[in-house]
């Protein structure tokens, strides 16, 4: 299990991740709040989230022809529930 602190919230609602979190955590500009029941989960976010996917899909196609492919896949699914 991981560490545990007991934070307040402020008369807005609003809560203060402590600093060493944030530094082990990388939470630097923005979070994704999920809310999942009985708890929140929070996700950094890059400040640059684009740049931090560059070079992680090698794909050779065009964007444009990628588009035009799942278009069409969504074309078909929806002709096939008909």
């Amino acid at each position: 299990m991981g560490e545990l602190s007991l934070l307040e919230l402020d008369r807005n609602g609003r809560i203060t991740v402590p600093k060493e979190y944030r530094r082990k955590l990388g939470l630097q500009h923005k979070v994704l709040v999920i809310n999942a029941g009985d708890h929140l989960e929070l996700i950094p976010i890059p400040k640059d989230p684009i740049g931090a996917l560059r070079g992680s899909f090698r794909i050779s196609k065009p964007f444009k022809d990628l588009r035009n492919q799942a278009e069409t896949e969504a074309e078909n699914a929806v002709q096939a529930q008909r």
